[in-house]
Parts: structure tokens; sequence; C-alpha cells
């Protein structure tokens, strides 16, 4: 009865979410397992209109139930279990969607004057890109390690090492050097971000395709300088090389589990029933063989009730590539116009953004071609 109930209550998905295209894209009744997922959602949309608040508030959300999920609570518990379906868990997303909060919320903190805040936003973004267990990798964001040293740099601190590790891990364009004078900063992403889908013989193997996006790099034009704004970090190539994540073993483990389950159980009802068939009723060869049928029945049901397909939630509104620039400009109001260049160096969308500088501290400025 127990295996039976198992199996009533198997459910499979296919992972597919709702467009966020909207301003307020979340259901009044979220799951609470996507409560995350939505969270980071808005905050992108909040931030790409200017409210700033909201996407603080969404951003303080999704940490802080992270950090919930990460610890050793029930949910926790629960995403280790062999019978969960993987769209079923709570999400927390991928380590690249998950480094991106931080890395928002990392902006968001110095737009508000906290580069000390920022740069422990930026820290802990390139840990959770981390294996921080076994140490076979390391987190390799450029920008990541380069906003940790300016922030330094800002705090009157030495920013030189996580200079220099950011240019190790730049792949095209190197960064430019620190100026501490520079007290605008650019923030600039642009692109779509990469997306998921389930393969492999039981959809047990998460993949990513790549955003489709005719904006490759960017350019920033403000008080008669331009300032190139090319892709520093790749959205794609973070989901895609980060090696040895937990989550492959796990879903690897049950498609394993669930292919070896099945077999068992074709094997032990074809025996089952080849005994009891050829020996008369109330024989020991005859319990065997009913014994065998109700492990292969057995084998079949927990087969069926272990779920690996993979889970392709996503934060699909997530930019391709990250950029940044920084300019010294006089205190008062400024305009600066961002042009979102294709892969020939023609602007293909262009934006303005207006701002005030105010002495003695950084501005931040917020470009998407979004």
């Amino acid at each position: 009865m127990a295996l039976l109930t198992l199996t009533g209550c198997a459910t499979y998905s296919d992972g597919s979410v709702a467009n966020s295209a909207s301003p307020s894209a979340q259901a009044p009744a979220t799951p609470r397992r996507d409560q995350v997922l939505w969270s980071y959602r808005n905050a992108a949309l909040a931030m790409r209109a200017g409210r700033f608040d909201q996407a603080k508030t969404e951003l303080d959300d999704a940490i802080s139930r992270l950090g919930g999920i990460l610890g050793p609570n029930k949910d926790a518990a629960s995403a280790r279990r062999l019978f969960n379906e993987e769209a079923k868990k709570m999400f927390i997303g991928e380590p690249y969607e998950r480094v991106m909060a931080y890395f928002y919320r990392g902006m968001l903190y110095w737009m508000d004057g906290e580069p000390d805040n920022a740069r422990a936003c930026f820290r802990t973004g390139q840990l959770l890109d981390s294996d921080a267990v076994n140490k076979t990798y390391a987190g390799d964001w450029a920008l990541l390690d380069y906003l940790d040293g300016l922030a330094a740099v800002k705090l009157a601190a030495d920013g030189s090492d996580a200079l220099a590790r950011a240019q190790a891990h730049t792949r095209a364009t190197s960064l430019p050097p620190y100026s501490p004078r520079a007290n605008v900063l650019f923030f600039v992403e642009f692109g779509n971000g990469p997306l998921k889908y389930a393969a492999g013989q039981f959809r047990e193997q998460l993949r990513f395709s790549k955003g489709n996006s005719g904006v490759k790099s960017a350019a920033v034009k403000v008080a008669s300088q331009t300032l190139p704004a090319p892709s520093y970090d790749d959205l794609y190539f973070q989901a895609t090389t980060r090696g040895g994540r937990v989550m492959d073993h796990i879903l690897a483990g049950k498609a394993q589990f669930k292919a070896g389950a099945d077999s068992v159980g074709d094997v032990a009802i074809v025996s089952g029933a080849i005994l009891a068939s050829q020996q008369k009723r109330h024989s020991n060869a005859d319990e065997v063989g009913a014994g065998l049928l109700l492990f292969g029945l057995a084998s079949k049901l927990i087969s069926g009730a272990t779920n690996p397909t993979a889970d392709t939630r996503c934060w699909e509104n997530l930019p391709g590539f990250l950029s940044f620039a920084a300019i010294e400009l006089p205190p008062g109001q400024h305009t600066a116009t961002a042009e979102f260049l294709n892969a020939a160096g023609a602007p293909h969308r262009v934006k303005t953004a207006t701002f005030t500088v105010q002495p003695g501290r950084d501005t931040v400025v917020f470009l998407s071609d979004h």
C-alpha cells in the first residue's frame, strides 16, 4: 500500500515558467517553492524601470530566503531526498543566478553610498561560484573581483590583488586600471541571458541555451567623452562552465537508480512468472515465483515514483553580458547616452540617462538595453 501511495503521488513537470514581461509579473498566490524565483524576476524588472527601492526589497527577500533554504532546515533536507521532483523543490537557482542577485544588490548598496556593503556582496557572489569544499575550482567572474578591488580603493585600502584576479578572469578585453578620482560609475548590462532545458533518457540532464541578442557591446557617451563598455562577463559562459555542481551528481544518481530499479523489476517479474508457471501450485518454487513477482512489482513501482527530471525553472529575464565604466565629472546634472552596439559596432539601441553628481560621494548609473 505504501508503494502504491508513492506511485499515486508521483508527478511530472517540464518545469516551464510564465513569461515575466510585465512590470508586475508575480501572480497573486505564488507557490512558496517559487518565491525566490519571482523575487529574482521582479527585482530585474524593477531595476530597469528605475524602481530601485522595490528592487532592494525583492533582492533582500530572495537573499534572506536563500540563507534559510541553504541552511539546515526541512527544505534543505528535502532537496536531498530521492523521490522529490526537482521542480517541486524550493527554487534557489543555479550558481550564476544566485551570483546575479548579489551583483544587483551590491550595485544598489553602492548607489546608496555604501561601498563597504557593496564589496561584501561582490565577495559573496564570487564565493557562491566557488567550490568551497573540494577546492577544485574558484569563482571566475571578472567584474566581481574588479568591483571588489575598486571598492577597496574607494575605502583607502589596497585593491591590487583583486584587480590582478579580475584581469586573469577576462577572456576578451582587459579591464581598465582603477581611477580613484572617478566619481560616476556606470553599471551596464545588455543581451539576453541563458535559458534552461532538460535532456537525456529521463530528462535528467540540465542544459542551457544561449540567449539571442543583436547587442554585443556598448559605449557610454558623456561630457564629450566616449567610454567603451565591452562584455567583461558572459552569463552563458558562467552557466555552462562551472564544473562539479552538486545538482549534477544528485540528478545523475536518481537517473541511475530509476534505470536500475526498472531493470531489476523487469527481471524479477519475468523470473517469477516462469517459476510460477512451471511448478505445481503451493510448491516452494511457486512461493519463490510469487515472491519474485511481488519484488518485481515493487521495483517497478519505486522506479515509477523516482523522478529525476531536471529543474528548468529559470531567471529568464537576466542579461547576457555585464560591463562597467567609470569617469570623473564635476558636481551637477549630466546626461549620458548609452549606445548598445551590434557585432559590426553599429548602434542597435540607444538610451539616455540624466543624473546628478553630488560632491563627496559616488554616483551610480544603471544602464540596460532591456
